[in-house]
């Protein structure tokens, strides 16, 4: 793996600071970098579905629940 002059310098300090072998310190990064990825795919693809269908709950089902829950004072 190849990166820039400077990104290996700061990465090098980092995995220093942390304490972890430079080997951890891109396999976490990568882990993290595609973690965020997947997770934004995922809010997309739900914005995308919500965008085009109602999601409204059942006016039934909403009545109901709202009546579970304890009332409180204020």
């Amino acid at each position: 793996m190849s990166v820039p002059d400077e990104l290996f310098r700061q990465a090098e300090a980092a995995a220093k600071k942390l304490r972890i072998s430079r080997s951890k310190l891109y396999a976490t990064a990568l882990f993290e970098y595609l973690y965020r990825k997947r997770s934004k795919s995922i809010t997309e693809r739900l914005n995308a579905y919500y965008s085009k269908h109602d999601s409204k709950l059942d006016p039934v089902l909403e009545r109901m629940m709202l009546e579970s829950l304890p009332k409180e004072r204020w």
